[in-house]
């Protein structure tokens, strides 16, 4: 019997059991077996097989992993060289398609390494520029993006402390990666510029990076490296206060 299925096997056994056999005796070009016997092994045959359905109707269903939901409640935390840390959350309804492009430059680690290259004491310190991490394009500093422009997303987010939005030039579809953050009230940029975000942790380092002393011809240019050492992206409970337990 080597070489035959499961299914085959089991045929065969059963035919052993009842003594089926073929007769010489042909009818219509075919050899007749006891009709008896075969509706019994039939009988069997169908018995079991149902047996077989039953039992695997009754195994349990078998438990799918469950999907990870995207994290979409997610907060930004910019570390500075010498300067620490600021968090600041996101404000994907009133600009969804600027968060997500400051979240895909964010991921691919494109602002690790920038400096700023603009800073006025009381209005706002502008970052993001991919051009800064090489000093000897100093001339050209303010000018880079990431190959690509996005849609202004003006909304009626007030340009306040902490606030932090898409820095472009006259055209009002030119933001790609520059941002800045306030460190005062803007209204003059009120839905003028993109606002898409707010500093939640870190308001005394955004004071300690207005009081970097600034020089140049616009009294702009920063005469202490600001360096923007990396962005990483966290869920927003993660970066929550602990709170304090009554006393």
């Amino acid at each position: 019997m080597a070489g035959l299925g499961q299914p085959a096997l089991a045929v065969v056994r059963l035919a052993a059991t009842f003594k089926l056999r073929v007769t010489a005796a042909p009818v219509c070009g075919y050899f007749r077996p006891p009709m008896k016997r075969v509706l019994t092994a039939l009988l069997v045959c169908a018995g079991l097989a149902a047996l077989s359905v039953v039992r695997a109707e009754d195994k349990p269903a078998e438990k799918k992993a469950d999907a990870k939901p995207a994290t979409t409640n997610e907060v930004a935390v910019l570390k500075f060289k010498d300067f620490g840390e600021i968090t600041f959350e996101f404000l994907p309804d009133v600009a969804p398609k600027t968060v997500e492009n400051f979240k895909k430059l964010s991921r691919e680690k494109f602002y690790d390494g920038t400096k700023s290259h603009r800073l006025i004491p009381g209005f706002m310190i502008q970052l993001g520029d991919p051009l800064t991490k090489n000093d000897a394009m100093k001339d050209r500093w303010g000018t880079g993006d990431p190959g690509y422009k996005i849609n202004a997303e003006f909304n009626d987010t007030v340009h306040s402390r902490g606030v932090v939005s898409m820095a472009r030039s006259r055209d009002v579809n030119s933001a790609g990666c520059q941002f800045f953050i306030c460190f005062g009230d803007a209204p003059h940029l009120d839905r003028q510029y993109t606002a898409f975000a707010k500093v939640t942790k870190g308001l005394d380092v955004l004071d300690k990076l207005e009081k970097v002393p600034v020089a140049g011809p616009q009294g702009s240019s920063p005469q202490v490296p600001v360096v923007l050492e990396s962005i990483s992206l966290a869920p927003a409970s993660a970066t929550a206060p602990v709170a304090k337990p009554a006393k």
